[in-house]
């Protein structure tokens, strides 16, 4: 690693498991102070307890659905690390439901993450960066899902990625004159603890991918680093999908 991360303050919400996980670990190596955001507490520590690196990890359990919390992870990560220059939007729910079955409750909660939650924490964050004047980084975690959906059953979430997308450009837009970028991964297919949880078979999947293997959070946190470069300055507003070349089949 490169250590090019170094006294970077950074936020990333569901931090603790799979592609999130994968996030603070590379921060972390790359000399981040990092404010893990998750719900599930015990998992946050038992994260941050693993992570070992030139950077350091602060937890802040949260529930990033609740209107108030982008405004306190923020003034935490100020807090803790005197300021805030990345905000990495991961958190996020995949229940499934086919929408004739689909419940009103399970609507509102996808909802409620993915989209609701991710655009007020942005807007917390931005209000910091601006008032920091110096730019910033804003990247938000998509899905192929977006774009093209993978299976029945994930309606609701394929609706929210792609109103991720399409906040992301509008977002870029508006604080491109405050230099500050806003970007968002697509990741494809990619074995985490959530997916091993919702019984999917990746096997099925890797054969429709033409790098013939699913993806690991480490290929989405490699993107994410890039984003958050100064490599990445003149990029702003675009969706950049990691899918091992899914969407070409």
């Amino acid at each position: 690693m490169t250590g090019r991360m170094k006294g970077k303050a950074v936020i990333v919400t569901g931090g603790a498991l799979g592609i999130g996980f994968g996030i603070v670990h590379r921060f972390v190596q790359e000399g981040a102070g990092v404010l893990l955001v998750d719900l599930n507490e015990e998992a946050a520590r038992a994260a941050a307890e693993k992570l070992a690196g030139p950077g350091r990890v602060e937890v802040y359990p949260a529930d990033v659905g609740a209107e108030e919390t982008g405004e306190k992870v923020v003034a935490r990560c100020v807090e803790v690390f005197g300021g805030l220059d990345i905000l990495v939007n991961n958190a996020g729910i995949f229940p499934q439901a086919p929408v004739l079955e689909m419940a009103p409750e399970l609507l509102d909660q996808v909802y409620r993450v993915n989209l609701k939650g991710l655009i007020l924490i942005a807007k917390a964050a931005a209000l910091q960066m601006v008032a920091q004047g110096r730019g910033g980084r804003i990247i938000n975690i998509a899905s192929i899902d977006a774009f093209r959906p993978s299976m029945v059953g994930l309606a609701a979430y394929d609706a929210s990625k792609g109103g991720v997308v399409m906040f992301t450009k509008s977002l870029a837009l508006e604080l491109a004159p405050h230099n500050i970028t806003v970007n968002a991964v697509a990741p494809g297919a990619i074995y985490t603890e959530g997916v091993a949880e919702a019984d999917v078979s990746m096997e099925e999947f890797a054969k429709r991918i033409p790098l013939r293997r699913v993806g690991k959070p480490g290929d989405i946190a490699g993107v994410v680093a890039f984003l958050a470069s100064a490599d990445a300055d003149y990029i702003t507003g675009e969706t950049i999908v990691v899918d091992g070349g899914a969407l070409l089949t």
